[in-house]
């Protein structure tokens, strides 16, 4: 079975600001690596909208329509002090929504093995009432309730190696036991949470790393807590945020970690996906911030996941 790729160029009209790291080349370094040969047997296509409905399993109508409405026709609107919205940003976030959406479909539905998706604005910062950290909608959290409430699926678990602590994920899962998030992340840095105490209802697993962290460091946390705590949770599809920005080049952070890093942990997901869920998964993309870094490190994870 083959493996998904869901973008649309409308997530390139996200504009948050010349010198914004959260920019357009991200989008499009990573569009010119998948366009190598290797990757002639993904199979693209362009999602649709997320819905108000869809979103709403996780931010409340009220948040999801006071955020489209803020949308500018020209200029501007700032969230907070790095969140922004251009005209162009209502539909990119509803796009990368409707990307996670369509992309477990997918992968429930029996069509591909897996997916990724390369969409922007990312997610995993937007609380259930709060856009932060450069993301809106929280798009994994959005298809872990769209797998259960349309699926019927008792358990998701989201894996989540972006260097910055996926705060809106916990915060959306925090009190539901069906659902499990763990997080490899560096600590301290923002936005301030992921400590190994925090555990929700038995259902948060943080392995936080010291700033200067590198492979080894990581690799360990995944091995001690991360897999484990997949395996014994035994979810029926695991989505991935995955963010590059633990790389050593990466200009926002301090781990260190290499491509072979990425490509290890994708490996060591994908083999306990295939053990407790038939290798069900879908990847979406969160940070990274130096073009290179993350372009290499993307395409070396989706390369992984066409192998299965």
């Amino acid at each position: 079975m083959t493996t998904l790729l869901y973008t649309h160029d409308a997530c390139v009209h996200h504009e948050p600001g010349r010198m914004h790291p959260e920019h357009p080349a991200r989008l499009k370094a990573i569009w010119k690596a998948l366009d190598e040969p290797g990757f002639a047997k993904l199979e693209r296509r362009e999602p649709p909208r997320a819905t108000v409905e869809q979103i709403a399993r996780v931010h409340p109508e009220r948040y999801v329509t006071a955020i489209l409405d803020a949308v500018p026709e020209t200029g501007m609107t700032a969230i907070d002090g790095d969140t922004f919205l251009s005209p162009g940003s209502g539909e990119a976030a509803l796009r990368g929504a409707g990307a996670a959406v369509a992309a477990t479909d997918a992968v429930l539905g029996g069509e591909a093995a897996n997916a990724f998706c390369a969409t922007r604005p990312p997610g995993h910062h937007a609380e259930p009432e709060r856009a932060m950290g450069f993301c809106f909608f929280n798009n994994v959290a959005v298809a872990a309730r769209h797998a259960q409430e349309v699926h019927g699926l008792k358990r998701v678990a989201v894996m989540d190696f972006d260097v910055h602590h996926g705060n809106g994920t916990q915060a959306a899962f925090w009190d539901t036991p069906s659902l499990l998030y763990a997080s490899t992340h560096q600590m301290p840095l923002y936005p301030g949470t992921g400590a190994a105490t925090e555990r929700g209802q038995g259902n948060i697993v943080n392995a936080p790393l010291a700033p200067m962290s590198g492979g080894p460091e990581f690799r360990q946390a995944m091995s001690d807590r991360i897999l484990p705590s997949l395996e014994a949770f035994q979810p029926e599809l695991l989505i991935i945020s995955a963010g590059f920005d633990a790389h050593r080049d990466d200009p926002l952070a301090s781990l260190m970690l290499e491509t072979e890093d990425f490509v290890w942990a994708t490996k060591e997901l994908m083999r306990v996906a295939k053990k407790v869920c038939g290798g069900k998964v879908v990847s979406c993309l969160e940070g990274g911030y130096d073009l290179q870094a993350l372009a290499t490190s993307t395409a070396a994870h989706v390369k992984q996941l066409m192998k299965g």
